[in-house]
């Protein structure tokens, strides 16, 4: 079973020594825990898709610690800088071509990379000490809900490699931004996060694109993007608005997750809230410990309701249309689909 070590210098030092060595260490950041590895090292990575069940298709996030070490890893535009400086270190991850150093492992073959620098203070620590840039996708087995806090890593992966880095909860909750900065005057929205399209167009002065999901083209350059994904292994039933009437006279095995949990429920045990508070942040922070909590209680069905739309909201609504989706269906965009009320 994986050990879990606290953030000591020593523990770091160690931890680098096993990475730089080709190993796997789960990590935490303020997104979600990563599972990361030399991102230089074709071996090590290969053992991050072995680790996580990942197909090949699907690339990895390489991790720097500065902007020094982005422009070792891809060749940085005007466009890419000026994100760097407003967003990072911080929860926006982006695309840009690469530089031959990256094996084609990271990047699934594509002649891009997707790169981010986080803000969680033990995983920049655990950069610098490493020296070199660390690929490092979510850490749990691939297509599950997303872990945030070291034992989810260690439930789900604990068997699979030997080292997790405790760094406490993860405080936004979701992943990070993803965007598309190939062609810096065409920039596209892969993935919703907790920056947002109107953050990004306001630093880069263009309208930002908005790719639809699913996107076949995206599924190739970045993480995250396939229809089904974060998924518990209990059906979830996604909902634009829940019906407390319709909750309270349903089959007491089904869990009903709304925004807050409605006061008039009283006693019922299974009715939940997503938090306190209809707080985006808030709501981003619990969403995928309580996915993971309800999918150990064997319910029947988890009906989940739909955070306000815009902002941090629409990556909120992202990660719960994905874990909805039923395999072998279209995502629904507008209207109705199947496993999503809107």
């Amino acid at each position: 079973m994986a050990k879990i070590y606290r953030g000591t210098k020593g523990n770091l030092q160690f931890l680098a020594q096993r990475l730089r060595a080709g190993e796997l260490v789960a990590v935490p950041s303020e997104t979600v825990y990563g599972l990361a590895a030399d991102a230089l090292s074709a071996s090590a990575c290969r053992k991050i898709f072995r680790a996580k069940g990942r197909p090949p298709s699907d690339p990895l996030i390489v991790h720097v610690g500065s902007v020094g070490q982005a422009g070792s890893v891809a060749e940085l535009s005007d466009a890419a800088r000026q994100l760097m400086r407003k967003f990072w270190p911080g929860p926006l991850t982006m695309v840009l071509p690469k530089k031959p150093a990256v094996p084609e492992v990271v990047t699934s073959g594509q002649p891009s990379v997707a790169i981010r620098m986080p803000a969680h203070p033990l995983f920049l620590k655990l950069l610098a000490e490493t020296g070199t840039p660390l690929a490092a996708p979510s850490a749990n087995p691939f297509g599950y809900v997303s872990p945030t806090t070291a034992q989810h890593v260690q439930d789900g992966l604990g068997k699979r490699i030997k080292y997790i880095l405790e760094g406490g909860a993860s405080e936004v909750g979701v992943e990070s931004t993803i965007v598309d900065l190939r062609d810096p005057r065409r920039p596209r929205l892969l993935r919703p996060g907790k920056i947002t399209k109107a953050d990004l167009e306001r630093v880069l002065g263009v309208k930002v694109e908005l790719v639809p999901t699913p996107d076949s083209t995206a599924a190739m350059l970045a993480p995250g993007m396939m229809l089904r994904h974060y998924s518990p292994h209990t059906p979830v039933i996604a909902h634009r608005k829940l019906s407390l009437k319709r909750a309270l006279s349903g089959d007491a095995r089904e869990a009903w997750v709304f925004l807050t949990r409605p006061a008039a429920a009283k006693a019922a045990k299974n009715i939940f809230g997503w938090a306190e508070t209809s707080s985006s942040r808030q709501v981003a922070h619990n969403l995928f410990a309580l996915l993971r909590k309800l999918d150990g209680q064997s319910w029947k069905n988890i009906h989940v309701e739909y955070a306000q739309r815009g902002g941090l909201g629409d990556a909120i609504n992202d990660r719960l249309t994905r874990a909805a989706a039923k395999t072998g269906t279209r995502a629904p965009h507008k209207g109705r689909g199947k496993g999503l009320s809107i």
